[in-house]
């Protein structure tokens, strides 16, 4: 690891080619590594065509492809120039890539060609260039294609790119009038990545099998950052981390470092580790519990490829049995918790040190701390303060001003305690946000304005659970009066048939209760309407799962915001799968 002095990216761009030279940076599992020697050139490059499409500093390039070489030599490129990159997840659906395009100012977009189709009218107007060979997509009238082959990167003056200059703009979030650009410095994401150093420090030899989207800031500081300031090999998938996927890249690429979010392991350990367990008669007996567990955890790192060293969960909680377990297995697994805002790293625990279940202690020169703490409990909101917290949102002063104490310090809107020797444990989010599968940040308030948007409902809360999400619904009252006359005709028609019949009661009961099981087949096929209309509008990462009736209406507080830490635990009725 070599001395930092400007902490921005194109300095670690020059200082890493030179030093690792001859080290493999960047490939696909089954293809040829990109070396650090030829990352120099190959983002030089990549800014002498953007320069040609008359990209210049401070102009917005945004980057919409799945994990690959290309996606990082494309940031390094426009970085190079002084252009801020905006990489958005391809989950996002093609209003919401428009939206945040839009939002961005994004002049330039360079496009993954499977997502061609995606945003023909999203990226309407603006220069689309193809990741995988740099040829121009489409652009306005008038665009001079520019031959990639035909560039000269020698004759290209690179600006000087300072630390405080904006190298990110990180949306969270892709809806009309939700949108949030996290502005992230230079100094912000390098100097992150090297505070990060006190939870993991890499070496030439380490090899990191990537999983998480590099739109993420998680993927991004520490799973390329990282490996570009230290000198280790980033491998990727050529398609989302199936079993299918992952099991062959696991034993192929035998990575030392991987970064995950709690559901892989979480599912892992519940569909496979535990039942294997729990099939064992001698398991029963807790003095030879930790035999077992040695065992299981010998077998999980054989699964992994059996080089695993530093194996990252961040993003949400780890389940207290799960983390028990890898502890017991003696797994390397890493705690980390962060925010986009904190590019992202603040705190983190190896296995190895400090108190299982915590979430551990700052990462280096970055202060924490437990604003207006409970005198029972000690609970109070985390805040942060560091070169790693960012200047603010873009195009949203107020939105900035919110997110900071008066005093400059960073709310995070989660709830923790710290206890004397500085170690943090989260207890809860202030925030309502949901972590997804592949650890994408899901807004309730932006699927909650989906679904209320359909003529049936009246108001709805999100909720995230280990099925996926859940959302519960009220209906309009006219809607509920509608449902609640028909199955009262139907119930007193056949009352009024049962005393004419004197007879067939038992028959006329009957069809009461044919007429009623029709109006909840009904209300069943309204609440699978409502999920189907939704989903259609949403990224496939925040598809709603279930829907559920709210019978009673949501509590609230003074200002009629719904009170969610009481819900799901209020009883419901009616269910759509």
């Amino acid at each position: 690891m070599y001395e930092i002095r400007d902490f921005t990216i194109p300095e670690l761009i020059k200082e890493s080619s030179r030093r690792y030279a001859s080290r493999p940076f960047l490939s696909m599992v089954e293809g040829k590594a990109l070396s650090f020697a030829q990352m120099e050139p190959a983002s030089r490059r990549a800014a002498t065509l953007l320069s040609a499409y008359g990209a210049k500093r401070g102009d917005r390039v945004a980057i919409v492809s799945e994990n690959c070489p290309q996606w990082g030599i494309s940031f390094l490129g426009l970085s190079r120039l002084g252009c801020v990159g905006v990489p958005i997840l391809t989950d996002f659906t093609a209003e919401q890539i428009g939206n945040i395009l839009s939002h961005s100012e994004s002049r330039i977009v360079f496009l993954s060609k499977r997502f061609i189709p995606k945003l023909a009218s999203a990226a309407a107007g603006r220069i689309l260039i193809a990741i995988e060979d740099w040829s121009l997509i489409s652009g306005p009238e008038g665009t001079q294609m520019v031959d990639p082959s035909g560039l000269d990167p020698s004759g290209l003056e690179l600006p000087r790119v300072g630390s405080e200059d904006l190298a990110a703009l990180i949306y969270t979030s892709g809806t009309t009038g939700l949108s949030k650009g996290v502005m992230l410095s230079h100094r912000n994401i390098v100097f992150d990545a090297w505070a990060c150093r006190r939870f993991i420090i890499l070496r030439r030899t380490d090899r990191f099998l990537s999983i998480l989207p590099l739109a993420h800031a998680y993927e991004f500081t520490i799973g390329f950052i990282i490996p570009l300031m230290q000198g280790s090999a980033v491998y990727y998938l050529d398609r989302p981390p199936s079993a299918s996927a992952l099991l062959p890249a696991l034993k192929a690429i035998r990575p030392t470092v991987m970064l995950s979010v709690p559901l892989v392991i979480e599912k892992i350990y519940r569909a496979s580790v535990k039942p294997s367990l729990e099939k064992i008669g001698l398991y029963r007996h807790s003095w030879l519990r930790p035999l077992f567990h040695r065992i299981a955890g010998m077998k999980l790192m054989k699964t992994f490829g059996g080089k695993i060293r530093f194996f990252g969960v961040g993003g949400a909680p780890l389940a207290p049995d799960v983390e028990a377990f890898l502890a017991a297995a003696r797994f390397p697994y890493a705690i980390g918790y962060g925010l986009t805002e904190t590019a992202p790293m603040v705190a983190g625990r190896r296995f190895t040190k400090g108190r299982i279940y915590t979430t551990g202690y700052a990462a280096n020169e970055v202060e924490m701390r437990i604003a207006d703490p409970r005198p029972d409990t000690g609970e109070g909101e985390i805040q942060v303060r560091g070169k790693n917290v960012f200047p603010g949102y873009y195009k949203a002063s107020e939105r900035t001003a919110e997110a900071f104490s008066a005093d400059g310090w960073f709310r995070t809107g989660d709830l923790g305690i710290m206890d004397a020797k500085g170690t943090v444990t989260v207890r809860g989010r202030l925030k309502a946000m949901i972590l997804g599968a592949s650890g994408e940040n899901i807004y309730p308030e932006e699927v909650e304005a989906v679904v209320n948007s359909s003529p049936f409902v009246l108001e709805s809360l999100v909720y995230g659970d280990e099925s996926g999400l859940t959302v519960l619904v009220q209906l309009k009252p006219e809607i509920l009066e509608e449902l609640g006359a028909r199955v009262k005709d139907g119930i007193e028609g056949a009352e009024e048939a049962a005393a004419r019949l004197g007879h067939a009661v038992g028959e006329a009961i009957g069809h009461a209760g044919e007429r009623v099981s029709g109006m909840e087949h009904a209300a069943s096929q309204m609440l699978e309407g409502i999920k189907k209309e939704a989903n259609a509008r949403l990224a496939a990462f925040s598809r709603i799962g279930k829907v559920r009736i709210q019978v009673e209406p949501f509590e609230k507080t003074p200002t009629q915001k719904i009170k969610r830490f009481l819900y799901p635990q209020k009883k419901n009725a009616g269910e759509t799968r």
